[in-house]
């Protein structure tokens, strides 16, 4: 793509994802069913971190862009590695796992990952926003340009960080209020919830190397290099 069609792509997609990220965290408090949406409030579940985190990656996409537009190389130079770093790492993997594996727990029960009562507080297109369009929107970003994956060992470490985190945070909330974020949790016992977590580490790990594969496949290894 032309810079400037990609700085009005990248733009509208951080627009879109502002927007459904402001959408999900200003349901009205009387709104909202009483099993959701109480300790760590929206900010417990991973879909709605990752529409924080699409925001936050496509305005870094977007200052790229506009820094190499107004020939401000120097100063694109450390966006354009932020921007990959983000995409590689967590945008593009967490985005993958987010649609996958709700939409296959949900087909199996959606009891356990989205409760039905949420069909009355969620609206139809803001669920598929938040757990179908974030996959359509990352295999885009892979299309529109290339991007430089850190080496294999850095990638996987801060990948797996951010995942400690995350599970670090469903543990604390776990702890506070006796209940888990997600109901699917309840059904596991301890060692059953730490392979539950394994798996799930692995999937992603999947995804991040399948991202890397894709990017590789479609721009090649000497337009990676440029």
């Amino acid at each position: 793509m032309e810079i400037s069609t990609l700085a009005t792509y990248h733009c509208l997609a951080f627009v879109w994802y502002f927007f459904v990220a402001y959408s999900i965290t200003h349901i009205k408090t009387e709104e909202r069913p009483s099993e959701v949406f109480l300790y760590g409030g929206q900010w417990k579940y991973l879909t709605v971190l990752n529409l924080v985190l699409q925001a936050v990656f496509y305005g870094v996409s977007f200052l790229a862009d506009v820094l190499r537009l107004i020939k401000k190389l120097r100063c694109a130079k450390p966006v354009i590695s932020s921007r990959d770093l983000l995409f590689s790492v967590l945008a593009f993997p967490v985005s993958t796992f987010v649609c996958i594996s709700f939409w296959t727990l949900y087909t199996y029960n959606r009891e356990l990952v989205y409760p039905k009562s949420l069909d009355g507080v969620i609206p139809f297109w803001l669920n598929h926003a938040m757990h179908t369009a974030v996959l359509p929107f990352a295999l885009l970003e892979i299309f529109a340009l290339p991007h430089r994956y850190p080496a294999k060992k850095k990638g996987l470490i801060l990948l797996g960080f951010v995942a400690f985190l995350y599970i670090s945070w469903v543990l604390w909330i776990y702890s506070v209020t006796g209940e888990w974020v997600y109901p699917l949790f309840a059904l596991f016992s301890p060692p059953g919830l730490a392979a539950f977590f394994a798996a799930s580490l692995a999937i992603i790990v999947s995804f991040y190397n399948f991202g890397e594969f894709l990017n590789r496949m479609i721009w090649g290894q000497s337009k990676l290099s440029s």
